[in-house]
């Protein structure tokens, strides 16, 4: 599954520059995440950066899109031309 940020985003930037897909944005009023972009990290870490970093535990499994670690790999090696 990709993820995304609730409502209680405080806008701190921290989450911005942790993810490595480059998934994260800022929307028009808090920060927003890519679900094409997203691979909950898989294929760099072994957890979502942006969650461990997350001061308000605002970023939650988006079961809009529902995906595999398989799936997600292979988005991972898509967006990475592996």
């Amino acid at each position: 599954m990709s993820l995304y940020i609730t409502e209680e985003c405080i806008n701190c930037d921290v989450c911005e520059p942790e993810c490595p897909n480059k998934a994260i944005t800022q929307g028009a009023e808090i920060y927003e995440i890519n679900p094409d972009l997203c691979t909950q990290c898989i294929g760099h870490y072994d957890e979502p950066q942006c969650q461990i970093v997350c001061p308000v535990a605002c970023i939650d499994l988006d079961k809009n899109y529902i995906e595999s670690d398989e799936q997600l790999l292979d988005k991972y090696k898509k967006i990475w031309n592996k």
